[in-house]
């Protein structure tokens, strides 16, 4: 399905009730395809703005993610909607959960948000961003840097689904399917979008996720866990131990 403002998603089961799977910073909603499974009721699984097969288009904000997925859980006719996210998905989770963009959110999980960036780290981003994207000979070295991008390089291999779903054929080869604009979002401070949050924000992050601690998340909530054996994409490598927070 393509939402009327150009937004790729996924979508199945059924209820008035919506689970909104937001994925990471460089992924696509293919990254949910391991815990789809386990899931009762009707969700949707979008690419955000600048990613798989949504639009390409600037500004690549958090505001103007969550005012994205505002219009499209609006479309759908969701009545309460939960949120389960990913990492940069769980800061534009938390700013739909602000109630500033008209969304009854009941509650919002995120796992492997990264909350503290060091100068070097954003520097590093902004330089990301302002890097075109390169065209690769095959489709499968596109989908092997798709996966890089993604954290999932070592998780998944470039024939699998979740790879070519970030990937396109264009003139002269394949490329990932990301505009590398979308990482000029890291900036503003995490911890300060997710203490907008007004509805109930629990963190979690696998035991092996070099990018959060415990006591970092544990400073927004207490009751923040960690899942064992799993690193950032606890999602993926994980997916029952981060479908029993939703409990």
């Amino acid at each position: 399905m393509i939402s009327r403002t150009g937004i790729s998603c996924a979508t199945g089961g059924s209820g008035d009730d919506l689970l909104l799977l937001l994925h990471g910073l460089g992924a696509t909603g293919a990254v949910w395809e391991r815990l789809l499974p386990l899931v009762h009721g009707r969700w949707v699984a979008p690419d955000l703005r600048g990613h798989g097969r949504s639009l390409a288009a600037p500004p690549y904000g958090y505001a103007v993610h969550a005012a994205d997925m505002a219009e499209l859980v609006t479309e759908l006719g969701a009545g309460r909607v939960t949120v389960l996210a990913h990492s940069f998905g769980g800061v534009v989770g938390a700013l739909l959960g602000s109630g500033e963009f008209g969304v009854d959110v009941d509650r919002v999980v995120a796992v492997g948000t990264k909350l503290e960036w060091t100068g070097e780290e954003e520097s590093g981003a902004r330089a990301l961003a302002d890097r075109p994207g390169k065209v690769f000979a095959t489709r499968d070295e596109a989908a092997a840097r798709h996966l890089a991008l993604a954290g999932l390089r070592g998780l998944a291999s470039p024939g699998d689904e979740v790879a070519l779903a970030g990937v396109r054929e264009v003139e002269g080869g394949w490329t990932v399917a990301l505009d590398n604009r979308v990482f000029s979002a890291v900036g503003p401070s995490v911890t300060g979008i997710l203490r907008r949050c007004l509805a109930p924000l629990h963190l979690a992050a696998g035991d092996g996720d070099a990018m959060v601690s415990l006591p970092a998340m544990q400073r927004i909530d207490p009751t923040a866990r960690l899942i064992p054996g799993a690193g950032h994409n606890a999602h993926w490598e994980s997916p029952a131990a981060v479908w029993s927070l939703m409990g």
